[in-house]
């Protein structure tokens, strides 16, 4: 298993090669994605890449453990959800220490697991970029799915994201303000109470 595992891994490994985006991967660089390995491989062709190799937790771990943008990306997408343990999100969210792989992990996995609401909501609470980011994205998922908070929760967001709005990173005020838009996109009264909190904190939300 072992073996067949790491050579999968490596296979993988060598196919980026063919697919390099020197140009986007300088451009990331540029922009402080700064990864161990890069080969700015774009997401439409990672894509792709799973669909080839389907889901497969073994593999998931493995790529997860490579230092590399692509392998990590690629991890989100062939991990099971269903198959992943809460326990290993919260290893995998400690390792992330990048704004594309936090937005990766939530839209590509952890908007799909069970205990997802949970996990959102003690990472909206965190004083990290990257577990806030995710959070409120995967509660943006969630919402846009139909999937909303009861009250204390609904309650909770709301204090959450207007606090966030001056948090000084750029990425969470962004992954905030989405949050409390998909909110007011429930329908009117969750609009009137989003509104009405704006307005408290001097935003107009109209």
């Amino acid at each position: 298993m072992t073996e067949d595992i790491n050579g999968r891994v490596k296979e993988i490994k060598q196919s980026f090669r063919l697919l390099m985006n020197g140009v986007a991967s300088h451009s990331m660089r540029e922009k402080g994605l700064n990864y161990h390995l890069n080969w700015g491989v774009s997401f439409t062709d990672l894509k792709q890449m799973a669909a080839t190799y389907g889901k497969d937790y073994h593999l998931a771990i493995a790529l997860w453990k490579e230092n590399v943008r692509e392998c990590k990306i690629l991890a989100t997408l062939i991990m099971p959800p269903e198959e992943m343990p809460q326990e290993i999100a919260e290893l995998w969210m400690e390792q992330t220490d990048t704004q594309e792989i936090a937005e990766m992990l939530a839209f590509n996995l952890l908007q799909w697991v069970d205990y997802a609401p949970a996990l959102a909501f003690g990472w909206i609470s965190s004083d990290q970029m990257c577990r806030q980011v995710a959070g409120y994205s995967i509660i943006s998922r969630l919402l846009m799915k139909g999937q909303t908070p009861d009250v204390r929760g609904i309650n909770e967001l709301i204090d959450q994201a207007v606090t966030a709005l001056d948090d000084g990173s750029v990425a969470v005020r962004h992954a905030a303000f989405t949050c409390l838009q998909r909110l007011a996109q429930v329908d009117e009264a969750y609009y009137q109470i989003v509104s009405a909190a704006m307005r408290q904190k001097g935003v107009d939300f109209s």
